[in-house]
């Protein structure tokens, strides 16, 4: 037996009882100021007494959302939503077309292989094949020019780890090949398919693979038929440890391209080797640091380049190796004179496929190799699109829309026409046209205006008794644009209002939206959320007993620091896998390089700044706080269990009103990449079960 009470639930027990956490005598100096981590303790995510934490805090949490009436109503309804047939759009390699395919409740997605791109062909990897549970994913790619051989990587339990193994097409055995310890890469064969460059990492030491500190990437080389032990070094740099190194072959295989990045900055350096010449010296290329480049493509010593250098919302442009200065560039597609960004651009067919993003959402060029445009392609709506890939003599691509009524749709693209057609069409078993979606555009606290999207029923009532729930981000120059979710449809579903703002230090208008959201300008982000959630309040759209605030990463880092700055504006909040502890974020596994966004408390600036909202440490005891949910996984080793673990003991400890302060910790899982289908479902479901239940929605709503 449960008894609903606003907020939060008594049971047959009577009202929830939190496991006790020890509070530890750890005090930290930062620059003369003490700072008390009293759960210092429950960074050992290996130690009996964490493990114990863990178990103690899943139970109560368990009983709780075992007593909402509606879980299981949404688990059931979102088990048969999610049962539908997924694609991704196929790529060719030599005859060979491969592509993905999930058939609805699959845990992880099946890759196909077939001579025809419109047949089903035969299952080349499985990876449901490889664990018991679905937690072994399938995490990178990479085929032959010829089609003949894949490397390819998987991931356990969630983790950013990869092995990455060689699969020979034809008869889909693995060749004895095995590379460990690789992370933050991809892979990329030399033209003749004899070997393939990867980055990895020495293997961890103090800390272990959890949440040890990651640092000096290094590019190497696999030649097939060999141990890794004899891999060969082909670029490192001890002198930038915080480096990410990648490297990637041009098309006519002549070049290995070389990137040099550090931690998330947008910036780069890039570095050429030439592969024709044996022995050839890594040379550098573009190795300013100044801004961003991508190299979309060669011809012989000239690169097509995409960049942010003197244009802060991108542009393509043609550098002659040995005239690497910007006066001795060609522009090919220049940045616009309004606010879309040149967010991708292809060469295939012959042509320039370019992607942007036009407030928040896709648009489509095509262009001549001397940079005409030749026309815009015309998508079903206001959506996002993805692919496009292929080389310079293919006559098809391949493309993906979605949005967040649209599932994603594969089309086939002829090149020379430019015409569209659906090549995979998913059936979902809801009507999209009982919904709206709509863009909004609001003032933040300091003016600027915020562009933010509105989903729900046709026919809303502007009373301020609708259930919303509101999401964001703004980090890292991520950009959120309309996406299909079955949870996000489930939600609508029971009369909910989705919303979505593109907050500054995201990368919807450019640079300078993202530079407008990090370091010392990190406030504005949270400004620009509380705004949206006043507009929403004051449009009528919502109420604060009926506003929910979610986000996950750098997203339950806003909702936390939004959270303990204004805990009275919320109804409910569920920060997911959130950077919550702002003074050590740095000091596991890639943790380093989140200092472009956030800087550090190594300096006092850094920790000035930080300490104004720090989830963990704006926290304020005897403050009547909103129902939270916390969610993190046991092997996340991105961002760290720890954050979640500290945030909720401290959170529990604060509370002084009766809303629940609950956290949900998976096991065998970690930041959310690879999760299997049958995790996806019971997360997403205990999530509305609890946003439900804070909110005071009806069970059959």
């Amino acid at each position: 037996m449960a008894i609903a009470l606003a907020g939060t639930l008594l049971t047959a027990h009577g009202p929830l009882t939190y496991p006790p956490t020890r509070k530890g005598e750890v005090v930290e100096d930062f620059f003369g100021t003490k700072v008390a981590d009293p759960y210092r303790w429950l960074e050992d995510d290996n130690s009996a007494e964490t493990k114990a934490w863990v178990e103690a805090q899943n139970k109560v949490t368990s009983a709780y959302l075992e007593a909402i009436p509606a879980r299981q109503q949404l688990r059931e309804r979102m088990t048969r939503l999610w049962d539908f047939e997924k694609f991704s759009a196929p790529f060719k390699r030599g005859d060979r077309y491969f592509y993905s395919h999930n058939t609805g409740l699959q845990n992880q997605a099946v890759l196909f292989v077939t001579e025809e791109a419109s047949a089903r062909g035969r299952v080349l990897l499985d990876p449901n094949t490889l664990s018991k549970d679905g937690t072994v994913a399938l995490s990178g790619l990479s085929v032959t020019l010829d089609g003949r051989l894949m490397a390819y990587a998987v991931a356990e339990a969630g983790s950013d780890w990869q092995t990455w193994k060689v699969r020979d097409v034809a008869t889909g055995r693995d060749l004895a090949d095995e590379v460990r310890w690789s992370k933050a890469s991809g892979a990329s064969w030399l033209k003749d398919g004899t070997g393939f460059f990867y980055s990895r990492y020495e293997a961890p030491k103090s800390g272990g693979a959890l949440t040890g500190v990651n640092q000096n990437h290094l590019l190497c080389f696999h030649k097939l038929g060999t141990a890794q032990t004899d891999d060969v070094l082909v670029y490192q740099r001890p002198d930038q440890p915080e480096w990410y190194l990648g490297g990637s072959v041009t098309e006519d295989g002549r070049w290995l391209v070389i990137y040099g990045s550090k931690g998330t900055n947008p910036e780069s350096s890039v570095f050429l080797k030439d592969l024709t010449r044996p022995g050839a010296p890594v040379e550098p290329f573009l190795d300013r640091m100044d801004a961003s480049y991508t190299v979309v493509d060669s011809e012989g010593d000239r690169f097509f380049v995409l960049t942010n250098q003197a244009a802060p919302r991108n542009r393509l442009v043609a550098i002659r190796r040995g005239h690497t200065e910007p006066t001795a560039w060609t522009s090919l597609i220049p940045q616009t004179k309004g606010g879309d960004v040149l967010e991708a651009v292809s060469l295939v067919g012959g042509r320039f496929v370019a992607t942007w993003m036009r407030d928040a959402h896709s648009a489509v060029t095509f262009h001549s190799l001397a940079g005409r445009k030749q026309g815009e392609l015309a998508l079903p709506s206001l959506g996002t699109v993805g692919g496009f890939g292929g080389r310079r003599e293919d006559r098809e691509t391949f493309y993906t829309f979605g949005s967040f009524t649209y599932p994603g749709t594969v089309y086939r693209l002829d090149l020379k026409t430019r015409q569209s057609t659906v090549f995979r069409e998913p059936k979902v078993a809801f009507q999209p046209g009982d919904y709206e979606v709509k863009q909004v555009f609001y003032p933040s606290k300091d003016g600027t205006k915020i562009p933010m999207f509105l989903v729900h029923k046709k026919g809303l009532k502007l009373d301020g008794q609708n259930p919303t729930l509101l999401y964001g981000y703004g980090g890292f120059n991520v950009s959120l644009t309309p996406a299909f979710s079955v949870s996000r449809m489930v939600w609508l579903e029971r009369g909910g209002v989705f919303a979505m703002p593109s907050l500054r230090g995201g990368g919807e208008y450019g640079l300078a939206w993202y530079d407008a959201g990090r370091k010392e300008k990190k406030q504005n982000v949270f400004d620009d959320f509380i705004a949206a959630a006043e507009w929403l309040i004051a449009h009528k759209l919502t109420s604060t007993p009926k506003l929910a605030i979610n986000g996950g990463s750098n997203g339950g880092l806003l909702v936390g620091a939004c959270l303990t700055q204004r805990p009275e504006l919320f109804g409910a909040a569920v920060p997911e896998v959130g950077v919550m502890d702002m003074l050590r974020f740095h000091k596991f596994t890639l943790g380093w390089g989140w200092k472009s966004d956030y800087g550090s408390s190594e300096t006092k600036e850094g920790f000035a700044t930080l300490m104004k909202y720090s989830p963990l440490h704006t926290l304020k005891a005897g403050t009547k706080y909103p129902p939270t949910l916390v969610t993190t996984g046991d092997h996340d080793d991105r961002v760290v269990p720890a954050h979640s673990h500290k945030f909720t003991a401290t959170l529990q400890a604060c509370q002084a009103g009766p809303a629940p302060v609950l956290t949900r910790i998976e096991t065998s899982a970690g930041h959310g990449a690879g999760k299997p289908t049958a995790k996806a479902i019971a997360e997403r479901a205990d999530v509305l079960a609890f946003l439900v239940q804070s909110l005071g929605m009806k069970a059959s709503d």
